[in-house]
């Protein structure tokens, strides 16, 4: 009955895919959405630098006066949680942890072999392993960071020839691992999620944390 927004921010156009798969679950329910595309990306900077951004973010729409916030920034999640929880006063969901159990609940707690693919901030955060082990403390866990899928995913090569040998590059690290599910640790990379799949093969199966 609180008729009030939920405010969401990404360093980009990436945290749409968050907004869209919001807005399919919550049709009633109104946004304000701020893309921070004079910043982007988060992933190749400093934890300060990244809390820094994200409380600026989380206090103008905090402004709009909205009834909870979604980190949908992968890497404002995994650096800047517990500071933005501290200092907003709202209620608070990032999608680190909901990637990470989705990921298990899809393919199960029997020694699931569970691939990460994520910004470079993310990856050396070890956020992704942390929230997934949490889930099953059975899984085997690889990541990679793929910086380049956010510029691309900005600009809108979604089905170019350089995207696909990028993404057969940075994937390459997942042939011998066979990961049973690959968690896109990235709001952006959903965005690529055709060539993605198809550098993988069709038997992995993606994990959008939208």
């Amino acid at each position: 009955m609180n008729n009030l927004p939920i405010g969401i921010f990404d360093s980009g156009v990436g945290g749409l895919t968050v907004y869209r798969a919001l807005h399919d679950r919550l049709p009633n329910e109104r946004f304000v959405y701020l893309g921070d595309t004079a910043r982007v990306p988060y992933g190749t900077k400093s934890l300060v630098t990244v809390e820094r951004y994200a409380l600026e973010n989380a206090a103008f729409l905090a402004a709009f006066g909205i009834k909870l916030l979604v980190v949908a920034c992968n890497t404002a999640s995994a650096l800047a949680l517990p500071q933005i929880r501290k200092q907003i006063g709202l209620d608070v969901v990032g999608v680190i942890g909901p990637g990470g159990r989705k990921a298990v609940e899809v393919i199960g707690c029997e020694k699931p072999r569970i691939g990460v693919i994520a910004t470079e901030a993310t990856v050396a955060s070890n956020a992704y392993p942390e929230r997934i082990y949490d889930a099953c403390d059975k899984a085997d866990i690889l990541q990679a960071a793929c910086p380049l899928f956010v510029p691309l995913a900005e600009e809108g090569w979604t089905d170019e020839p350089e995207t696909y040998s990028i993404a057969k590059r940075y994937l390459e690290v997942f042939k011998d691992f066979r990961p049973q599910a690959l968690v896109m640790g990235c709001t952006h990379y959903p965005i690529l999620s055709n060539v993605i799949q198809q550098t993988v093969g069709e038997s992995v199966k993606l994990i959008d944390s939208g």
